[in-house]
């Protein structure tokens, strides 16, 4: 019954959310632009599964996803885990946090890689330059860029340091990289940082912040459990970027060697 009641509660929140922008576009449609609104029932049926499916959404991420991130990051830094040879130097281990930098590295990894909004974008980025920037790569060089931004938040959390040395020093990395990068590929390494923090990998990530400031001694949810979205979608920049510069690198250093080969005498090469 409260499970009823609570996605009864989500679905009249939600309904409530959407209805505004529904009639403001239909004003503008009929007020502004005059025409009729082609295929109606479609788009009605279409509104109607977006409510369902976001409240289906919101009742997933308060009922699975933030306990689940809470109960791993109280899980990992339990103290009697931490004295079975887990926890930092002077609590049993001399490890540290490392289970939780583990976690926090692979759950950034995995969640970015089932993101659909990046499987969109590195599939059109593949079609619109012809193959030449692979879809794999990308998706790739993304959730490694996302792993080290989830690992570092949590490092941040757990040490307490400034959220804001973080950014500055990633942003000077993307102002450094962005005069040397191929300039087709930087406004694909921009996006790709927002893309990386969408439907799968925000609950997840917050989730985790939360769990793991309410977890650490000293450390307040409030202040110290946001912030680890903004670090995730920096580094997936730094990433991108680099793949890109590595790639161009190697087309150079084949052009190179291939033009080398060229230029020696044909009785050489037999």
């Amino acid at each position: 019954m409260d499970l009823i009641a609570t996605g009864l509660g989500a679905l009249l929140s939600t309904t409530i959310d959407v209805v505004p922008i529904v009639a403001f576009i239909f004003a503008f449609q009929l007020l502004v632009i005059r025409r009729r609104i082609k295929n109606f029932r479609r788009i009605a049926g279409g509104l109607v599964l977006t409510v369902l499916g976001l409240t289906l959404f919101l009742l997933g991420l308060d009922q699975a996803l933030f306990p689940l991130g809470r109960m791993m990051a109280e899980q990992l830094t339990d103290p009697a885990f931490m004295a079975d040879g887990h926890g930092p130097p002077g609590a049993g281990g001399g490890a540290g946090y490392l289970w939780v930098y583990a976690f926090a590295l692979t759950i950034g990894f995995s969640t970015t890689i089932a993101e659909p909004a990046l499987l969109a974008v590195a599939v059109k980025a593949n079609e619109t330059s012809a193959g030449a920037i692979g879809v794999w790569g990308l998706r790739v060089a993304v959730a490694i860029g996302a792993a080290i931004g989830v690992g570092l938040g949590a490092y941040r959390i757990i040490s307490g340091a400034p959220l804001h040395y973080f950014v500055i020093a990633g942003y000077v990395i993307v102002v450094i990289q962005t005069a040397w990068a191929p300039k087709l590929v930087i406004p694909l390494a921009y996006d790709s940082g927002g893309v990386t923090t969408s439907t799968v990998t925000v609950p997840i990530v917050t989730a985790l912040g939360l769990g793991l400031a309410g977890a650490v001694p000293g450390r307040s949810p409030l202040t110290d459990g946001f912030g680890m979205v903004a670090v995730t979608c920096l580094f997936p920049i730094i990433t991108v970027l680099g793949y890109a510069q590595i790639s161009m690198l190697r087309s150079r250093s084949r052009r190179t060697r291939s033009k080398d080969q060229s230029e020696i005498p044909v009785e050489e090469i037999r």
